[in-house]
C-alpha cells in the first residue's frame, strides 16, 4: 500500500497511518520494527518517525491472503481505457478484500472484467487508487497500471481530484451553503467509528442545501480533504447525520439500507494525456424511489 501524505505539519508516522488504515498502533510499531514500512523509499527507523505533507509511505504488510480469486460479480464500467477504468460501484459492494470477506468485493469483479490493473498497493488491492465505504455508491477511478495509479494518486494528495457527494440528512442545516472545518480522527470510545477530535487530522467539507424535502434536506457535498468518513462524520457534527447511517447515529427511512449518500460526481486529469475528465454517476432507483416517496408525503 503506498500512501502519500496529505496532512498539514509534522506527525507521527504511527498516529498518521492509524487514521490513513485499519492498523492499531502497537500493529504499525511492529510492521516498523519488522521493515514493512518504508517512509520515503527507506525502511523507517521508529514508529515515532515524523511524517510531512510529500512524504511517501509504503506498507507492505505480511499478507494472510496472497491472491484474490476474479468473481463474476455485475460492475457498471463508466469508462475503460488502456490506464484507467470508472466504476460506478453499487450499495453494498465492499471496495477491498478484508478479513472475512475475500471473496465477494469490488477487487473481486475488478479481475474478473478487467485485463489488468496497478499492483503498487498489493495482491489484495490492485487497481485501488481510493475508496468509498460498502454503503457509499457511486463513482470512482481505477489504475490499471502503476503509472496511472501514481499519477492519480499523486492528484489526490495535492488536493486537485474534486469530488462530489449527495446525501440526505435527518433534519434541515442552518445555512443554505456553508464549510465545515473540523479535524477528523479514531473515536477514543470507539477505533472502527471516526469522529471530530481536537487533535485529529484537519477536514474540510464544503456543502450546498439541493432540495429540502419535509423533514430532510437533500445536500450536495464537496470533500477538500479525504479523511475516513468525513461526510458521515462532518455531517453528525453538525447535528444533521445522513439519513439510514445506523453507525452515525441515523435512523432509516423508506426501508432504506444503509446511509443514503452517493458519490456523484469526479473530476481528475487523465494519467496519460493530462486532459481533465468529469465523470457523472446518476442516484441509483432505490435513492431516487426514496426522494419520489418523501417528496410525495411532502405534498
Amino acid at each position: 500500500m503506498k500512501i502519500f501524505a496529505d496532512i498539514d505539519g509534522k506527525v507521527r508516522l504511527d498516529v498518521y497511518l492509524a487514521d490513513e488504515t485499519d492498523y492499531t498502533r502497537s500493529y504499525i510499531k511492529q510492521l516498523t520494527d519488522g521493515g514493512f514500512i518504508l517512509l520515503n523509499g527507506k525502511a523507517a527507523a521508529k514508529s515515532g518517525a515524523l511524517v510531512s505533507r510529500g512524504d511517501v509511505i509504503d506498507v507492505d504488510p505480511p499478507e494472510v491472503v496472497t491472491t484474490v480469486e476474479p468473481k463474476d460479480i455485475p460492475i457498471d464500467v463508466m469508462y475503460e481505457d488502456d490506464d484507467i477504468a470508472v466504476i460506478n460501484k453499487p450499495q453494498g459492494l465492499t471496495v477491498h478484500p478484508a478479513p472475512g470477506n475475500y471473496d465477494n468485493t469490488l477487487v473481486n469483479a475488478l479481475l474478473f472484467r478487467l485485463k489488468s490493473l496497478s499492483g503498487i498497493n498489493g495482491a489484495i488491492r490492485p487497481g485501488i487508487v481510493h475508496r468509498l465505504d460498502k454503503n457509499t455508491s457511486g463513482v470512482m477511478v481505477v489504475a490499471k497500471n502503476d503509472k496511472a495509479h501514481l499519477s492519480l494518486s499523486r492528484q489526490i494528495a495535492d488536493r486537485e481530484v474534486t469530488k462530489i457527494y449527495l446525501g440526505l440528512v435527518d433534519g434541515h442545516m442552518k445555512l443554505p451553503e456553508g464549510r465545515i472545518d473540523a479535524p477528523i480522527g479514531r473515536n477514543p470510545r470507539d477505533r472502527k467509528l471516526m469522529a471530530v477530535v481536537k487533535d485529529g487530522r484537519p477536514a474540510i467539507t464544503e456543502y450546498k442545501v439541493s432540495e429540502r424535502i419535509g423533514s430532510r434536506d437533500l445536500v450536495e457535498f464537496h470533500i477538500l480533504t479525504g479523511r475516513t468518513h468525513q461526510i458521515r462524520v462532518h455531517a453528525k457534527y453538525v447535528g444533521h447525520p445522513i439519513t439510514g447511517d445506523e453507525q452515525y447515529g441515523a435512523g432509516s427511512v423508506c426501508g432504506s439500507r444503509g446511509q443514503l449518500l452517493h458519490a456523484h460526481r469526479l473530476t481528475f486529469r487523465h494519467p496519460a494525456t493530462d486532459e481533465e475528465m468529469t465523470f457523472v454517476a446518476p442516484l441509483p432507483d432505490y435513492f431516487e424511489k426514496i426522494l419520489k416517496t418523501l417528496r410525495e408525503k411532502d405534498k
